[in-house]
C-alpha cells in the first residue's frame, strides 16, 4: 500500500484536482490518502468531505490541527501512514496517472536497492549537478548541498526511510523539504527518474514565483539554517559551510533580481 500525504491549507480551487490524479493512478497496489487539514479558513474542508462521501471505495483518512505549518502537517501525516510506502503531494498539485507505477518499478528493482524515488515536474529539465543515466540520476548527499532538484510532490520512498531519518523539522517552513533530504541521504539510497511525472501549480514556473517558494529572503534563511545544521553535525567541514554559505547568498542575490524584472514584466 502506498500512503499518500496532502497537506491542505486554503486551497479550495485545487484540491480536488489533487485528490482525483491520486485516484486516477493506475497500477497493481492500494492507496491510503492522508489529508491533513492545517488549519484552513476557505471551503477547502467542504470540498474534501464532498470527495469523500462521492468516492466511499477510496480509503480516506481526514485529519484536523490548528495552523502549524507544512512541515508539522507533513509530519501528522507520516506518524498516521499505515503504508508500505510513503509519498507527498500538495493540494495546488496533480500527478500523471503512470506516476506510482513508474516510480513503484524503481523501487522494487532488486538490483538496484533503492529506497527513495522523485521524478521530474512541469517537463523541467535536470540541472546541474544531476545528469541523467538510462533515466535515472543518483541523488547523494553532495549534489543536494549544491542544489535541492526533488520538489516534495515527486516523491516516494519506502517506510524504512521514516524508520531510519524520523521526521520534517516541527518548526521549520522554509526549505523544509531540503533539510528533511539531506538527513535522509545519510542511511538511503536515493534517485530522480528523469521523467515529468507532475504537473506543479498548474504548470507555471514555482520557484520563487508562488507558494513559500516566492519569500526568497525566507528561503534562503531556511538553506542557511540546512547547512549550519550539517557543519554542526560533522557533516561538512568549516571550509565547505563557509563556500556553500557564500555560494547561497550569491544564488539567492541573483533570485531576488529575477523575481524583480519578472515581476516587473507581469
Amino acid at each position: 500500500m502506498v500512503s499518500v500525504i496532502i497537506p491542505l491549507y486554503n486551497a479550495e480551487t485545487t484540491i480536488l484536482a489533487a485528490l482525483e490524479s491520486v485516484k486516477n493512478q493506475y497500477g497493481n497496489f492500494d492507496f491510503e490518502i492522508i489529508v491533513v487539514n492545517d488549519g484552513s479558513t476557505d471551503s477547502s474542508i467542504y470540498r474534501v468531505k464532498e470527495f469523500i462521501e462521492k468516492n466511499p471505495e477510496l480509503n480516506i483518512q481526514l485529519i484536523h490541527q490548528e495552523n502549524k505549518g507544512v512541515s508539522s502537517a507533513r509530519n501528522a501525516g507520516l506518524q498516521s501512514a499505515k503504508g508500505d510506502f510513503l509519498a507527498f503531494l500538495d493540494a495546488d498539485d496533480v500527478w500523471l496517472p503512470h506516476k506510482t507505477a513508474e516510480q513503484l518499478k524503481i523501487l522494487q528493482q532488486l538490483s538496484l536497492d533503492a529506497d527513495f524515488i522523485s521524478c521530474r515536474i512541469n517537463d523541467n529539465k535536470l540541472l546541474f549537478p544531476y545528469f541523467s543515466n538510462n533515466k535515472l540520476v543518483k541523488v547523494t548527499f553532495r549534489k543536494l548541498l549544491i542544489r535541492n532538484g526533488i520538489p516534495t510532490p515527486t516523491v516516494i520512498f519506502k517506510r524504512k526511510v521514516l524508520s531510519n531519518t524520523g521526521l520534517f523539522d516541527d518548526n521549520q517552513k522554509f526549505a523544509e523539504d531540503h533539510n528533511y533530504w539531506l538527513k535522509i541521504s545519510l542511511h538511503n539510497k536515493m534517485y530522480i527518474l528523469d521523467e515529468s511525472l507532475v504537473i506543479a501549480g498548474g504548470g507555471k514556473r514555482t520557484f520563487g514565483v508562488s507558494g513559500l517558494s516566492a519569500n526568497l529572503k525566507k528561503m534562503k534563511k531556511g538553506f542557511a539554517k540546512n547547512i549550519l545544521e550539517m557543519y554542526e553535525g560533522n557533516r561538512i567541514n568549516v571550509i565547505e559551510y563557509f563556500c556553500l554559505k557564500f555560494f547561497y547568498e550569491a544564488k539567492y542575490s541573483l533570485l531576488l533580481v529575477r523575481q524583480f524584472f519578472f515581476n516587473l514584466n507581469k
